[in-house]
């Protein structure tokens, strides 16, 4: 629990410190506010379980001991003071301007299994040996971020720590390890999933692969230490569809074959960051979308069980990061997997969409979200 509470409070950008009032003041509240103090973030202490305001708003007063602001009454079961923590809350978010430099940058996580080489293509990349580079695994313990501006434009490198399997991982600062690897994943835009040439695609690499194309980032498949690599006639396309067979699920990451030791084929990365960010941030109108969606319902009936054939109302896009589209069906139960995924090939091929997985959600017509 320390080690998970560690990680939040190293992510938060506000923190909420709940406490329960009827319990009153404990050593375990005084050596959580500590623990708070030292991480110099705002920090709003809410009193719960304060259910009756009147009879035990003088119970709150001994929270004032932690040193950490004034105590906020709350009764999370009433609803009661929730909407006072809110505005504290918002009150006391960092300055926006500071979101609206990081938006400025593309966030790139440099993910996969120990020494694959993330650290040494980091340092190609950055041009110093910024990151320790070691045969050893495990050597790059912590998510470590690096800024970079080049041509191309500007960036975050995130070099994260290996992730190795589960039954592998027993030292406690390697499971913070792999962890804040996790987190580097949510915080990125894009994700660099490197591969060993020699060791060709694992049963972890898909592991990891599938963190990614689970939080919806982009995702290009990075296949390192290509140099070493003995290639005949065909050899590279080959490669792509034994990654392609083993990853069936990334279908639509491009591949490259790079060397982060002799700099091959490196700058190439940053056009396909580029790209893949800019189709991981694409917006469809509604209108062109029906319009696909009208003409694959043309070369493909939907499914029909029972009699009942679904219908396809229409669609509209929801969101972004990755692309998201709201199908609204007259049927839940009948917008069968095999026609979602159709309907995904469609959308792909009309709209491109290279690097970023697409997510289908379908909806019956009224129904809330």
């Amino acid at each position: 629990m320390r080690l998970q509470a560690n990680i939040a409070i190293d992510i938060a950008d506000v923190i909420v410190f709940l406490t329960d009032a009827k319990e009153g003041l404990t050593a375990s509240d005084e050596e959580i506010a500590l623990m708070l103090k030292r991480s110099k973030k705002p920090i709003i202490l809410v009193c719960n379980k304060v259910d009756d305001f009147q009879k035990f708003k003088n119970d709150i007063y001994e929270f004032y001991k932690l040193g950490i602001g004034d105590p906020i009454p709350m009764s999370s079961v009433n609803a009661r003071g929730i909407g006072d923590v809110l505005d504290k809350v918002y009150e006391s978010i960092p300055d926006k301007q500071i979101y609206e430099k990081d938006d400025e940058r593309i966030k790139v996580a440099v993910i996969g299994k120990p020494n694959v080489g993330k650290s040494s293509l980091i340092n190609k990349i950055l041009g110093e040996n910024r990151n320790i580079v070691s045969d050893i695994a495990g050597t790059t313990r912590d998510a470590i971020d690096s800024e970079f501006e080049n041509k191309y434009g500007k960036y975050v490198f995130i070099d994260t720590a290996g992730i190795r399997r589960k039954s592998k991982v027993t030292e406690k600062i390697e499971k913070y390890s792999v962890m804040r690897s996790i987190l580097a994943i949510e915080r990125a835009d894009v994700c660099l999933m490197l591969i060993d040439s020699n060791e060709g695609v694992t049963d972890q690499d898909a592991k990891i692969a599938g963190e990614a194309h689970e939080a919806g980032k982009g995702i290009i498949i990075v296949v390192n230490k290509w140099d070493e690599y003995e290639k005949t006639t065909g050899t590279m396309e080959k490669y792509k569809k034994d990654v392609y067979n083993k990853l069936s699920y990334l279908s639509y990451a491009p591949i490259v074959f790079i060397s982060a030791k002799t700099g091959q084929r490196v700058e190439k990365l940053f056009t396909l960051i580029n790209d893949v960010n800019e189709q991981n941030s694409k917006r469809v109108t509604t209108s062109q979308l029906n319009e696909v969606i009208n003409e694959a319902i043309a070369l493909v009936q939907p499914p029909s069980d029972k009699g009942k054939r679904l219908k396809i109302l229409y669609g509209t896009q929801a969101s972004i990061k990755p692309p998201t589209f709201v199908i609204f069906v007259n049927r839940k139960d009948l917008f069968h997997f095999s026609y979602e995924r159709y309907l995904v090939n469609q959308i792909r091929r009309e709209f491109g969409l290279e690097g970023t997985p697409i997510r289908i959600i379908a909806r019956e017509k009224g129904e809330k979200e």
